[in-house]
């Protein structure tokens, strides 16, 4: 082999391992950069969090309360028994209050719409509660209720259509336009009806229209166009003697867990059954629901049991074991449901009767107006796992009231008739205000303040 012959096999012998050096370290590369992360281009939209301007706290008030059949001439008309006195306070002051018109009222009469102004972007807290007493030969007893805001779809669960009872569901339309309202009537018996109620006014029909034949009838009230205010007004008669009157708020909707504080059991000489009645119904499945009551101060259980639930059919069961005393109810429950406690003082003529419905959480500030009535009480519920350190002042001043409720019970206060209260906790509680004297009983719960504004995110 010749010198230049040996110097060109060095030099393609050079390039060949060159080019498998090359052609591995290529592959090589592939292999790593599919299993490495590649680089990705990316664009964050703009975007700002926006918190909107919050309304004003419209409350409304349920009006004079009504009578019906006063006149045998037209035993269907409806007039008023008596105007309720309201107790109402702001943060931001006095509510602004404009009637809303009850038209079908023979004799004239309103309901109060309570407005608290939004102030910069902040808006009142806004406390009001309505209370009527009548000792009248077609009526006797006390009733209260607080205001609330309308809304879209709310359930009445205490309603009747028993022999010497005068149920009447009454509407309220705060806004300015027309309400078309669908009633929807669960029991033995199903049933619908939708009654116009015009903007700015109030009427009312007797729960019989609708429910007649139905055993412990349960109402859904479904709004469309405007936002209404439901309530029942319930009258009880036995023979010829009235036998109480109550006013039932609407239940927005139904619970795993509600909570019912303010439940009264009276002594009574004769048959326990009927002095203290529990509601249910599981709204569109069957359900379990497990019932505890504890007396009010108590950890300790006075009662525990469990009732099965078919869909959409309302049951009653007498809580008749229970002694005399002051209660609180919680339920557990697999599947949502709605729950009612109905109590009566004494089983006689003059006697009153109230239904206790549940009262929702309370985490912050919130104002409770406590109206004209006998011996009024806050009670207070705690259903978690730790104490809860709960403050009553007067908004009218004075020193306020620092009440610990324990884990799993309940504890109450004395308040005064009249009054408007600021009530702060440091952990989630339930509270009722309740009324009680011979011939006179009410309980309803304390609702949380109109919800704040939360923040949005606007993308520009």
């Amino acid at each position: 082999m010749t010198r230049n012959r040996a110097f060109r096999v060095a030099t393609t012998g050079a390039r060949v391992l060159t080019g498998a050096v090359v052609a591995g370290a290529c592959v090589v590369g592939v292999v790593v950069g599919i299993t490495a992360p590649w680089p990705t281009v990316s664009h964050e939209p703009a975007q700002a969090q926006v918190a909107p301007l919050p309304g004003d706290t419209v409350l409304v008030c349920n009006g004079d309360l009504r009578a019906v059949g006063r006149d045998p001439s037209n035993p269907l008309e409806m007039v008023s028994a008596a105007s309720p006195q309201v107790t109402s306070e702001g943060s931001s002051g006095r509510p602004e209050s404009s009637p809303l018109p009850a038209k079908d009222l023979a004799d004239g009469g309103s309901a109060q719409r309570l407005v608290g102004p939004v102030e910069g972007r902040q808006a009142p807290l806004l406390g009001a509660t309505e209370s009527v007493s009548v000792q009248e030969a077609d009526l006797f007893g006390l009733a209260a209720a607080p205001c609330r805001p309308a809304g879209i779809e709310s359930w009445l669960v205490g309603g009747t259509v028993a022999t010497g009872t005068e149920d009447l569901i009454v509407l309220t339309n705060p806004g300015v336009v027309p309400s078309t309202v669908s009633l929807g009537v669960f029991g033995s018996a199903r049933a619908s009806s939708t009654v116009i109620v015009p903007a700015e006014s109030q009427v009312a029909l007797a729960l019989s229209s609708i429910a007649a034949g139905s055993d412990f009838p349960i109402v859904k009230v479904t709004a469309t166009g405007s936002p209404v205010r439901a309530v029942l007004q319930s009258s009880l008669t036995r023979t010829l003697d009235p036998s109480g009157i109550d006013l039932q708020d609407a239940v927005p909707a139904a619970q795993r867990q509600p909570v019912l504080p303010g439940i009264q059991v009276f002594e009574n000489q004769g048959d326990n059954a009927d002095m203290a009645v529990l509601r249910l119904m599981s709204p569109e499945v069957d359900s379990q629901a497990v019932v505890t009551v504890r007396e009010v101060g108590a950890s300790t259980i006075a009662d525990e049991f469990t009732v099965p639930l078919t869909a959409d059919a309302p049951t009653e069961l007498s809580l008749s074991a229970l002694s005399p005393g002051d209660y609180t109810m919680s339920i557990e429950s697999d599947n949502p449901v709605l729950a009612a406690v109905r109590q009566q003082d004494v089983a006689g003529p003059q006697d009153d009767f109230a239904w206790v419905t549940p009262a929702p959480e309370l985490e912050d500030d919130v104002y409770v107006a406590v109206p004209a009535g006998p011996t009024p009480r806050l009670v207070l519920a705690n259903d978690e796992d730790s104490d809860a350190t709960v403050q009553v002042a007067s908004t009218s001043g004075g020193e306020p009231v620092e009440v610990t409720v324990p884990a799993h019970s309940s504890a109450s206060v004395d308040v005064t008739p009249r009054t408007v209260y600021a009530l702060s906790t440091s952990a989630p509680v339930h509270a009722s205000v309740t009324m009680s004297a011979p011939g006179a009983l009410a309980v309803w719960p304390v609702w949380p303040a109109a919800g704040a504004q939360q923040s949005i995110t606007v993308y520009p």
